[in-house]
């Protein structure tokens, strides 16, 4: 258990702790007596989280402590962080206000787990069929998760001066493409390997 590896687990046990402070808040939304402070925790855990994301492989690197448990952990906690914001802020109001502006349209986090478990499952599918798994990072893939950590800021930051819908569209619109990117590419492994082929008896 590196150093490294200790603050990709810290960073995973502060997804919970967001999740709560931030469905909190929409419930104190709810009745009308929004608690600030809540909202302020919860921005908070969420940049925290997000810090540790460049400090744990800033670590790695430095200090020579990639590990092999650091490869599955780091994603682990990076996706975990996305996902339970885009969930959180879907299911939850943070806007007294506008609702507009207080929570994702249902299609949005259905567009990014969609994706994800594409992927995912994907990557099983080429890990039977070629026995290994070439993940080559796209920076479409890159431009889709600063979308979403945009999106996910926009709402926590309540900002205006662009609609949210306008937003989240654009952080779809890359969450698609970049999933379309990563199947095409699992698609050409697979072509590489003979197993996209159709079968001659």
């Amino acid at each position: 258990m590196t150093t490294a590896n200790k603050i990709t687990v810290v960073r995973i046990l502060m997804i919970p702790a967001f999740v709560t402070m931030a469905i909190y808040y929409g419930q104190s939304i709810q009745r009308g007596e929004p608690l600030e402070w809540q909202r302020l925790v919860a921005i908070v855990i969420f940049l925290l989280a997000a810090v540790s994301d460049g400090l744990d492989g800033y670590v790695a690197r430095r200090y020579n402590q990639r590990s092999s448990l650091g490869v599955i952990l780091d994603p682990i906690a990076d996706k975990g962080l996305l996902l339970s914001g885009i969930i959180t802020l879907s299911i939850s109001n943070w806007s007294e206000i506008d609702p507009e502006y207080g929570r994702f349209p249902a299609w949005f986090p259905v567009l990014v787990i969609t994706r994800d478990a594409v992927i995912l499952v994907g990557a099983v599918v080429l890990h039977l069929l070629n026995g290994k798994v070439l993940v080559k990072p796209n920076w479409t893939g890159k431009v889709a998760t600063v979308c979403q950590m945009c999106a996910i800021g926009w709402v926590m930051l309540q900002l205006r001066f662009l609609p949210l819908f306008f937003v989240v569209i654009v952080a779809g619109i890359f969450t698609l493409i970049s999933g379309v990117v990563y199947v095409m590419d699992g698609v050409r492994q697979l072509q590489a390997e003979g197993h996209a082929h159709p079968r001659r008896d």
